[in-house]
């Protein structure tokens, strides 16, 4: 919020704060110890969890690339484990087929997630999902919680996970606050930017009720008629205060961030100045 303002009433004048790509941080002792706590069957399952989250993060992230519907964390972070109907009829989940390449997936499963679970590693919960062949299936789920997560990474020699230094974007704000960007002074119509990214990066938005301003980076502007009479539509705009974002930090997005799309950014940057 500190860099935000000085840029928006000192524009003369450099950012305060650029952030330089650190190294990821390393897994803490006491993941590593939690994951040595396990058997091998239970780092098995929480590995392959893990794993198959970051495939469905991957495909959260394509679907809003190419602007398609696409739940929130909190939904697709449950990961479906199992089916509650014969496998001739309702098959494998995508999860029971990676625990069964690595030879674990067998009538045991039930006791290793509970064993997890009472860990604090992961939770489960059930919904009812809609099987062409059998109709309405009851299903199991499981959520690795930040403690399971950090444990996976560790036991797999990944590192912890980056938080944007500040006073970067996420890579998902900064997809939009780009896609926004790349419009140009035509700006994006409003139907075409949907979500939350306006709550965080949008003027005059809150996350929450009590929470933080947005950044104040895109807005929503009215377009008038030729004859100034009356408003034909509104369209998101990048703000000075976006532009100059853009500008100052575009470099260190571009290697943080290399799969979004920041085509023409750089001229565009430099002539809205």
């Amino acid at each position: 919020m500190v860099v935000d303002a000085w840029m928006r009433t000192r524009p003369a004048d450099p950012a305060p704060v650029r952030p330089r790509l650190q190294s990821p941080p390393t897994p803490n002792a006491s993941s590593r110890k939690t994951w040595e706590s396990l058997n091998e069957r239970q780092q098995t399952y929480l590995g392959e969890i893990l794993r198959d989250e970051r495939m469905t993060e991957t495909e959260v992230w394509m679907r809003r690339v190419h602007h398609m519907p696409a739940s929130s964390p909190a939904q697709w972070r449950k990961l479906p484990l199992a089916l509650h109907e014969p496998t001739r009829l309702v098959g494998y989940t995508r999860l029971q087929q990676r625990l069964s390449r690595s030879g674990v997936h067998d009538p045991g499963a039930g006791s290793t997630v509970q064993a997890l679970e009472r860990r604090g590693l992961l939770t489960t919960s059930t919904d009812v999902v809609h099987h062409p062949a059998v109709g309405q299936v009851r299903r199991t789920l499981v959520e690795l919680t930040r403690r399971g997560r950090a444990a996976a990474r560790a036991g797999l020699g990944e590192p912890a996970e980056p938080k944007p230094p500040t006073p970067l974007l996420s890579e998902w704000l900064w997809s939009v606050v780009a896609r926004v960007a790349r419009a140009g002074p035509d700006g994006l119509q409003r139907d075409e930017l949907s979500g939350r990214a306006p709550f965080f990066v949008g003027v005059g938005y809150k996350n929450k009720p009590k929470g933080r301003p947005s950044r104040g980076f895109i807005d929503d502007v009215p377009v008038l008629a030729d004859d100034g009479s009356h408003v034909i539509d509104y369209r998101w705009r990048l703000t000075p205060l976006g532009w100059r974002h853009v500008a100052t930090y575009l470099q260190e997005y571009q290697k943080r961030y290399p799969q979004v799309d920041t085509t023409g950014l750089a001229d565009l940057a430099r002539n809205t100045q």
